[in-house]
């Protein structure tokens, strides 16, 4: 049991940074990506044995990440914010690249739940479509539909002069 533990606990200490990125841009909200990770890892704790035997634990516990996101989604209503004070515009250049990040944070959030994790997993995670697809549990055909629908959506929303995701490196937005 106590063997057990400590392998869980190393895997949290090596996996924790990555999922809790991966989260953050799946709920485009730290607070809600923690619990989200909390979540998926308290899953994975109480199937620990299971998780071992996976071929890749962490792509088993990258699904149940995506999983327990998915559940939220069809559960939580998403109203708007109210806000005390408007933030403060980006100004200069060395806020090009964050005000790019926040419109594409953005522009993921109007996208249904199931093409956001498809193009985070992809573009994000660097999964390939199969990858993608055992993580989904979907076929590839599947991921590549919304990956295409997902595109399209991403630069209808940030327009014509809408940067490739080839070229874009999207970030969570957390200091490196």
């Amino acid at each position: 049991m106590g063997a057990d533990r400590d392998e869980f606990t190393a895997f949290v200490v090596a996996h924790e940074a990555a999922l809790l990125r991966t989260a953050h841009l799946l709920t485009g909200d730290r607070g809600h990506a923690e619990d989200l990770v909390q979540t998926a890892l308290a899953r994975a704790h109480r199937h620990w044995g299971r998780v071992q035997r996976a071929d890749v634990p962490i792509a088993y516990v990258r699904r149940l990440l995506v999983n327990c996101h998915l559940s939220w989604r069809r559960r939580l209503w998403h109203g708007e914010q109210v806000l005390e004070t408007l933030p403060d515009s980006p100004v200069g250049d060395w806020q090009d690249a964050h005000a790019l990040n926040d419109e594409l944070r953005r522009a993921l959030d109007l996208l249904p739940p199931r093409a956001r994790a498809v193009l985070v997993l992809r573009f994000y995670e660097d999964l390939t479509e199969t990858e993608t697809a055992q993580v989904l549990r979907c076929s590839a055909s599947t991921v590549r539909t919304h990956t295409a629908r997902g595109l399209a959506a991403v630069r209808a929303a940030l327009g014509p002069q809408a940067p490739r995701p080839e070229t874009t490196r999207l970030t969570d937005g957390s200091p490196s």
